[in-house]
């Protein structure tokens, strides 16, 4: 039995491209507090990498101040140690399970580098959303060569994919626009 073609598993498949896209993003420094910002940071506990979420509370109580509140007393230094090595440009601040971050002004350098990571992710989300369109394509090809549909359908679904396919690169620049804005914003 061959494998149906299904346009709107392939949309969603390229919306969940677009969606990591919008979690990475959320992730960068724009030089405003979010609790997102400390998403990537992996912690050393109890012997294994956990996320920082996993072992603390993260909260914005300011504009430019996060504060990560540590569930286990034990685990304070492991999770200052964390954010300290994290490549965010953080200082970490401590006081009994509470540690506060103060966010400070990006300067120029700063900001041109984190507009070259979020074309980075950018790009690796138009990849994703390319095999998408490559793994329709050549379902398409696969069923035309099995005579499960016609030379005709082929041409008229490519046709749908590469629309989906453009739709979603679109969504993404747009995305990327929007964030490359907040970033530069001073």
């Amino acid at each position: 039995m061959t494998a149906a073609f299904d346009l709107d598993d392939l949309k969603r498949r390229m919306s969940g491209a677009i969606q990591a896209l919008r979690h990475d993003l959320a992730s960068l420094r724009t030089g405003r507090a979010s609790a997102n910002l400390l998403d990537p940071i992996q912690v050393d506990a109890y012997g294994s990498l956990m996320p920082l979420n996993q072992v603390a509370t993260v909260s914005v109580p300011e504009p430019r101040l996060v504060s990560v509140q540590v569930w286990d007393k034990a685990m304070v230094a492991a999770v200052e140690k964390a954010i300290r090595e994290s490549d965010l440009g953080l200082n970490p601040n401590t006081e009994g399970q509470v540690i506060r971050l103060r966010i400070p002004e990006m300067n120029e350098q700063r900001r041109k580098e984190m507009v070259r990571v979020a074309h980075k992710y950018a790009e690796e989300a138009r990849v994703a959303v390319r095999h998408v369109r490559r793994d329709g394509l050549d379902l398409l090809k696969k069923l035309e060569k099995d005579s499960a549909i016609s030379q005709d359908e082929q041409a008229r679904f490519g046709d749908l994919v590469q629309k989906a396919t453009d739709q979603s690169v679109a969504e993404v620049d747009q995305t990327l626009a929007a964030k490359e804005k907040e970033i530069l914003q001073v």
